[in-house]
């Protein structure tokens, strides 16, 4: 399979390479004299989000210095840990005016008030750690996890590394219908020999090694023209070695018609729904479906109701789903319950409903219901100085490009701040503030040259086996490989 997918293409704050061509902005025209202050910025949060707002920032005043700060020991973020090992790697360089600091835990090792009194601006960046659950009886049980614990686990997030999930059923019930989701199916799906070459960690290969996984379903509440995944995500599914798609003609009666006004990319992917669940293959694909013993679907219309138990309660056996129709039209269409249910069998659930950012700070708004920092462009309510961007700013939508719009946009709003007058005036100390705190508390950062010791020791591991790198999984034997 060609590596693709979300196209990380990370221009980080660290790269010798140009970013992509962007439209004209209004940080494009700002003009900072060279006689200024440095400004001290500081940015909580590696991944692209963080990364994107660092390297504008950079880019677009030619004497700000940026610290990013990561609870990690590694950086990166949902690149490293959050993209499908089958999908292509981060490339990266340095800045002499930005710094890594991780291992540090924004609201535990240092607040976000002793932040700002140590930088001019600070952006929260950390994205959303935590998951949306199903709200539901038997959500508990053993065989349940979330898809983003299960992301973790087999790209090697240390606190997922004991996951540890049981992939001896035949059948795999995965809940949500985007681009995780197809994810997941994909790496479950996929025969274990096309992933030997990845970063994927060996204790998950050697469980998919083992899989007796059949059969995948994946589960959306709504119909066909709601899903959340992209074509390039689909056509993989659809072409992937060893399987076969599963598509029901009745649930896309009717569509033709409705999709003719749609946005063109929403077009298209329909249009490949359409041809896949209604068409008969051409003769060679018929011949390798045929061939296939591995199977996947998608089933639409269906809610999670409850998770059913096995006969001894110990684990799970397959899952209630709510039959439903749709409401209101267009964008505003809602699934509501018809009375009717369906159970459908399976030993593994995996919930891929929505990702969810957590506070971070008691002195940083939040709005738990929206899980987001409230905010206007980026520029945190009521808190002066203070700024978000990716994922917390507007919640876990879209892909790499719409965070790298979003992250410009509230880097545009801090330099557009800062050249107002409306940042503090003054020298600011910077992280030599910051290192004192942490001294004190015991806390002892590692530095991106840390992380390339580390990162060389991964891709040494890796070569053996041909793989671009073995992961380190345990954040202690991370810090005895430093020294610590």
């Amino acid at each position: 399979m060609a590596p693709r997918c979300w196209r990380w293409w990370h221009w980080s704050v660290w790269p010798r390479t140009r970013p992509p061509a962007a439209r004209s902005t209004p940080s494009s025209h700002l003009q900072f004299s060279t006689q200024e202050q440095t400004p001290q910025i500081c940015v909580v949060g590696s991944g692209p989000a963080g990364f994107y707002t660092a390297q504008h920032l950079l880019k677009h005043h030619a004497r700000a210095h940026v610290d990013i700060y990561e609870k990690q020991l590694v950086p990166f973020g949902l690149v490293r840990f959050g993209v499908a090992p089958d999908h292509p790697e981060v490339k990266t360089a340095r800045s002499d005016r930005c710094a890594f600091y991780g291992s540090v835990v924004v609201g535990r090792d240092v607040t976000v008030p002793e932040l700002r009194a140590a930088y001019h601006a600070v952006v929260l960046s950390y994205g959303a750690e935590s998951h949306q659950t199903l709200e539901i009886p038997g959500e508990e049980l053993p065989g349940v996890f979330s898809a983003r614990a299960f992301v973790g686990w087999y790209n090697g997030l240390p606190e997922n590394r004991e996951l540890a999930p049981d992939l001896s059923c035949d059948t795999a019930v995965i809940l949500g219908q985007g681009n995780v989701a197809l994810d997941v199916a994909r790496i479950l799906l996929t025969p274990p020999e096309h992933l030997e070459k990845t970063d994927i960690t060996e204790a998950a290969l050697g469980a998919l090694r083992q899989s007796r996984v059949k059969t995948v379903w994946i589960v959306g509440r709504r119909g066909p023209l709601q899903v959340a995944f992209t074509i390039k995500e689909l056509r993989e599914m659809i072409h992937l070695p060893g399987t076969r798609p599963v598509l029901d003609p009745a649930d896309f009666s009717g569509l033709q018609d409705r999709i003719k006004e749609a946005p063109r990319p929403r077009k298209r992917l329909m249009e490949l729904l359409l041809r896949t669940a209604t068409e008969k293959p051409g003769a060679e694909e018929a011949a390798r479906q045929a061939l296939a013993s591995r199977a996947w679907g998608l089933r639409f219309f269906r809610s999670p109701q409850q998770v059913l138990p096995s006969p001894d309660g110990q684990q799970v056996a397959g899952i209630r789903l709510a039959i439903t129709r749709l409401e209101g039209v267009g964008e505003a269409t809602w699934a509501v319950p018809t009375g009717d249910t369906e159970d459908l069998p399976c030993g593994l659930v995996l919930s891929s409903v929505g990702y969810k950012s957590r506070p971070i700070d008691p002195s940083v708004p939040f709005d738990p219901k929206l899980g987001i920092i409230p905010n206007m462009e980026g520029r945190v309510v009521d808190v002066p100085g203070l700024y978000c961007s990716g994922w917390v700013k507007r919640g876990p939508t879209g892909v790499i490009a719409t965070t790298m719009t979003d992250s410009f946009l509230t880097s545009q709003a801090l330099l557009q701040d800062l050249k107002a007058g409306l940042l503090p005036s003054g020298p600011r100390p910077g992280y030599s503030a910051v290192e004192a705190l942490l001294s004190s508390r015991g806390v002892r950062p590692v530095s991106f040259s840390d992380w390339e010791k580390l990162d060389a020791e991964e891709v040494s591991r890796g070569q053996g086996a041909g793989k671009p790198r073995e992961k380190l999984l345990d954040p202690q034997e991370m810090l005895r490989l430093l020294g610590r």
